[in-house]
């Protein structure tokens, strides 16, 4: 700005200031000089030297302010109400009502600017906050995913989803946008931008790996990690961790859920982990990794069989947990009814540890006594036949006293 030169607008020379603010205060101190003022006083003028009632001094003076001219009512006809209507409507009334019409239309601007390159504060409560965005896995495509996902549940069918992240300086794609999603121009470490976002609020706040397969990016997670639980926020708090040796710190500052950054590829077990019980992931987790169980196909023909005798055979034989089982038109039937009879060629889906993974065999001699089934090629099993001993490897059948039938 140059030297002793005036400014434009009386906000240029308060630059620290939100624009905003000094939009509106403009707006409402011209409203009130307005309305308070002019208006007030030329009504007053006209009813007291007019012959005008009250309510039509009123009426005059707001026809006159809009500049309409309706004509039911004459002009003022006194030397008194033709020096009050040209000075307070003509010069000044008008003149502040066509400011106020320049600023508001200026706010909206403002507004709209602001809202798209993120940085406009919205007032939001018990809403979504995600903070970072995914570098690799496509951050568009997994915000509209978690989006559709987390609109499915019932509870958060209208729960507003908040962005803070520098991923989108020129605005959200309209994508986003239109599945209600919005967002704040800032980083997750940065205290001011937590408070724009109204973390404090929020129903949820998920803190993404920045790289999810940087074991460093750990250290940015626990920097906002630890703000949020400096705000008693870490009840409330999903994060990723990289690094499996990081998640003890994690959970010493009170994070409500630590899952791993691979799931990312499934935003709907991110979903899973946030609305569910904390504990969840943990079994979801362990669906993606061989470490420990893993879901093992067994191909069987089951028939007269109920999904009760199926599931509670391999739990007693020590086999594992019944996940699904494959029907006539090898499609996956996923938790079907306890007491439905299962028919299907094609198997069972069983939940088994990786280390000692039974045999087809082991799985034919624990279904033995409940029900009627035959591997591929195989005979059919007799049904009176005694169940094995409880072991993973059973013991060599014995010919059976008596001829068994086949259904």
């Amino acid at each position: 700005m140059m030297r002793n030169k005036r400014p434009l607008n009386p906000e240029h020379t308060q630059s620290h200031l939100p624009m905003g603010g000094l939009i509106r205060s403009r707006i409402n101190r011209l409203f009130a000089i307005l309305g308070g003022g002019l208006v007030s006083a030329q009504i007053l003028i006209l009813w007291a030297a007019e012959p005008l009632s009250f309510f039509e001094a009123v009426w005059l003076t707001m026809t006159t302010l809009v500049t309409v001219g309706y004509g039911d009512y004459s002009p003022p006809v006194t030397p008194v109400g033709r020096i009050s209507t040209i000075v307070l409507m003509f010069v000044s009334a008008i003149t502040l009502l066509t400011l106020i019409v320049s600023d508001y239309i200026e706010y909206r601007f403002y507004r709209r600017e602001r809202i798209l390159t993120g940085r406009w504060i919205y007032k939001m409560k018990d809403h979504i906050v995600i903070i970072n965005t995914p570098p690799r896995s496509g951050g568009e495509q997994y915000f509209m995913r978690f989006a559709s996902q987390i609109r499915s549940v019932p509870e958060y069918h209208t729960v507003p989803i908040m962005l803070l992240t520098r991923q989108f300086p020129g605005g959200l794609p309209a994508e986003l946008s239109d599945c209600g999603v919005v967002h704040f121009h800032g980083a997750g470490n940065d205290p001011e931008a937590l408070k724009s976002v109204h973390a404090g609020s929020a129903k949820h706040i998920i803190v993404l790996a920045a790289d999810e397969s940087d074991p460093m990016s750990d250290s940015l997670t626990f920097d906002i990690a630890h703000r949020l639980a400096e705000s008693n926020l870490g009840g409330r708090t999903t994060v990723e961790c990289v690094g499996d040796h990081n998640r003890a710190r994690f959970k010493a500052l009170g994070v409500r859920t630590t899952i791993r950054p691979p799931v990312r590829t499934y935003p709907e077990i991110m979903v899973r982990s946030v609305v569910a019980p904390p504990g969840s992931e943990k079994v979801l987790e362990d669906m993606f990794n061989y470490e420990r169980d893993h879901p093992h196909r067994y191909d069987l023909k089951l028939d007269d069989l109920t999904w009760a005798d199926i599931v509670s055979a391999l739990i007693r034989h020590g086999i594992g947990t019944a996940l699904a089982y494959i029907d006539h038109d090898n499609e996956v039937i996923c938790h079907p009814d306890t007491n439905a009879e299962v028919e299907g060629k094609g198997g069972l889906i069983v939940l088994v540890r990786s280390s000692e993974t039974p045999e087809v065999s082991v799985v034919e001699e624990a279904l033995d006594g409940t029900g009627s089934f035959s591997s591929s090629g195989a005979p059919c099993m007799s049904k009176t036949r005694k169940p094995p001993p409880r072991a993973l490897k059973s013991p060599p059948r014995q010919p059976a006293a008596a001829s068994a039938s086949c259904n």
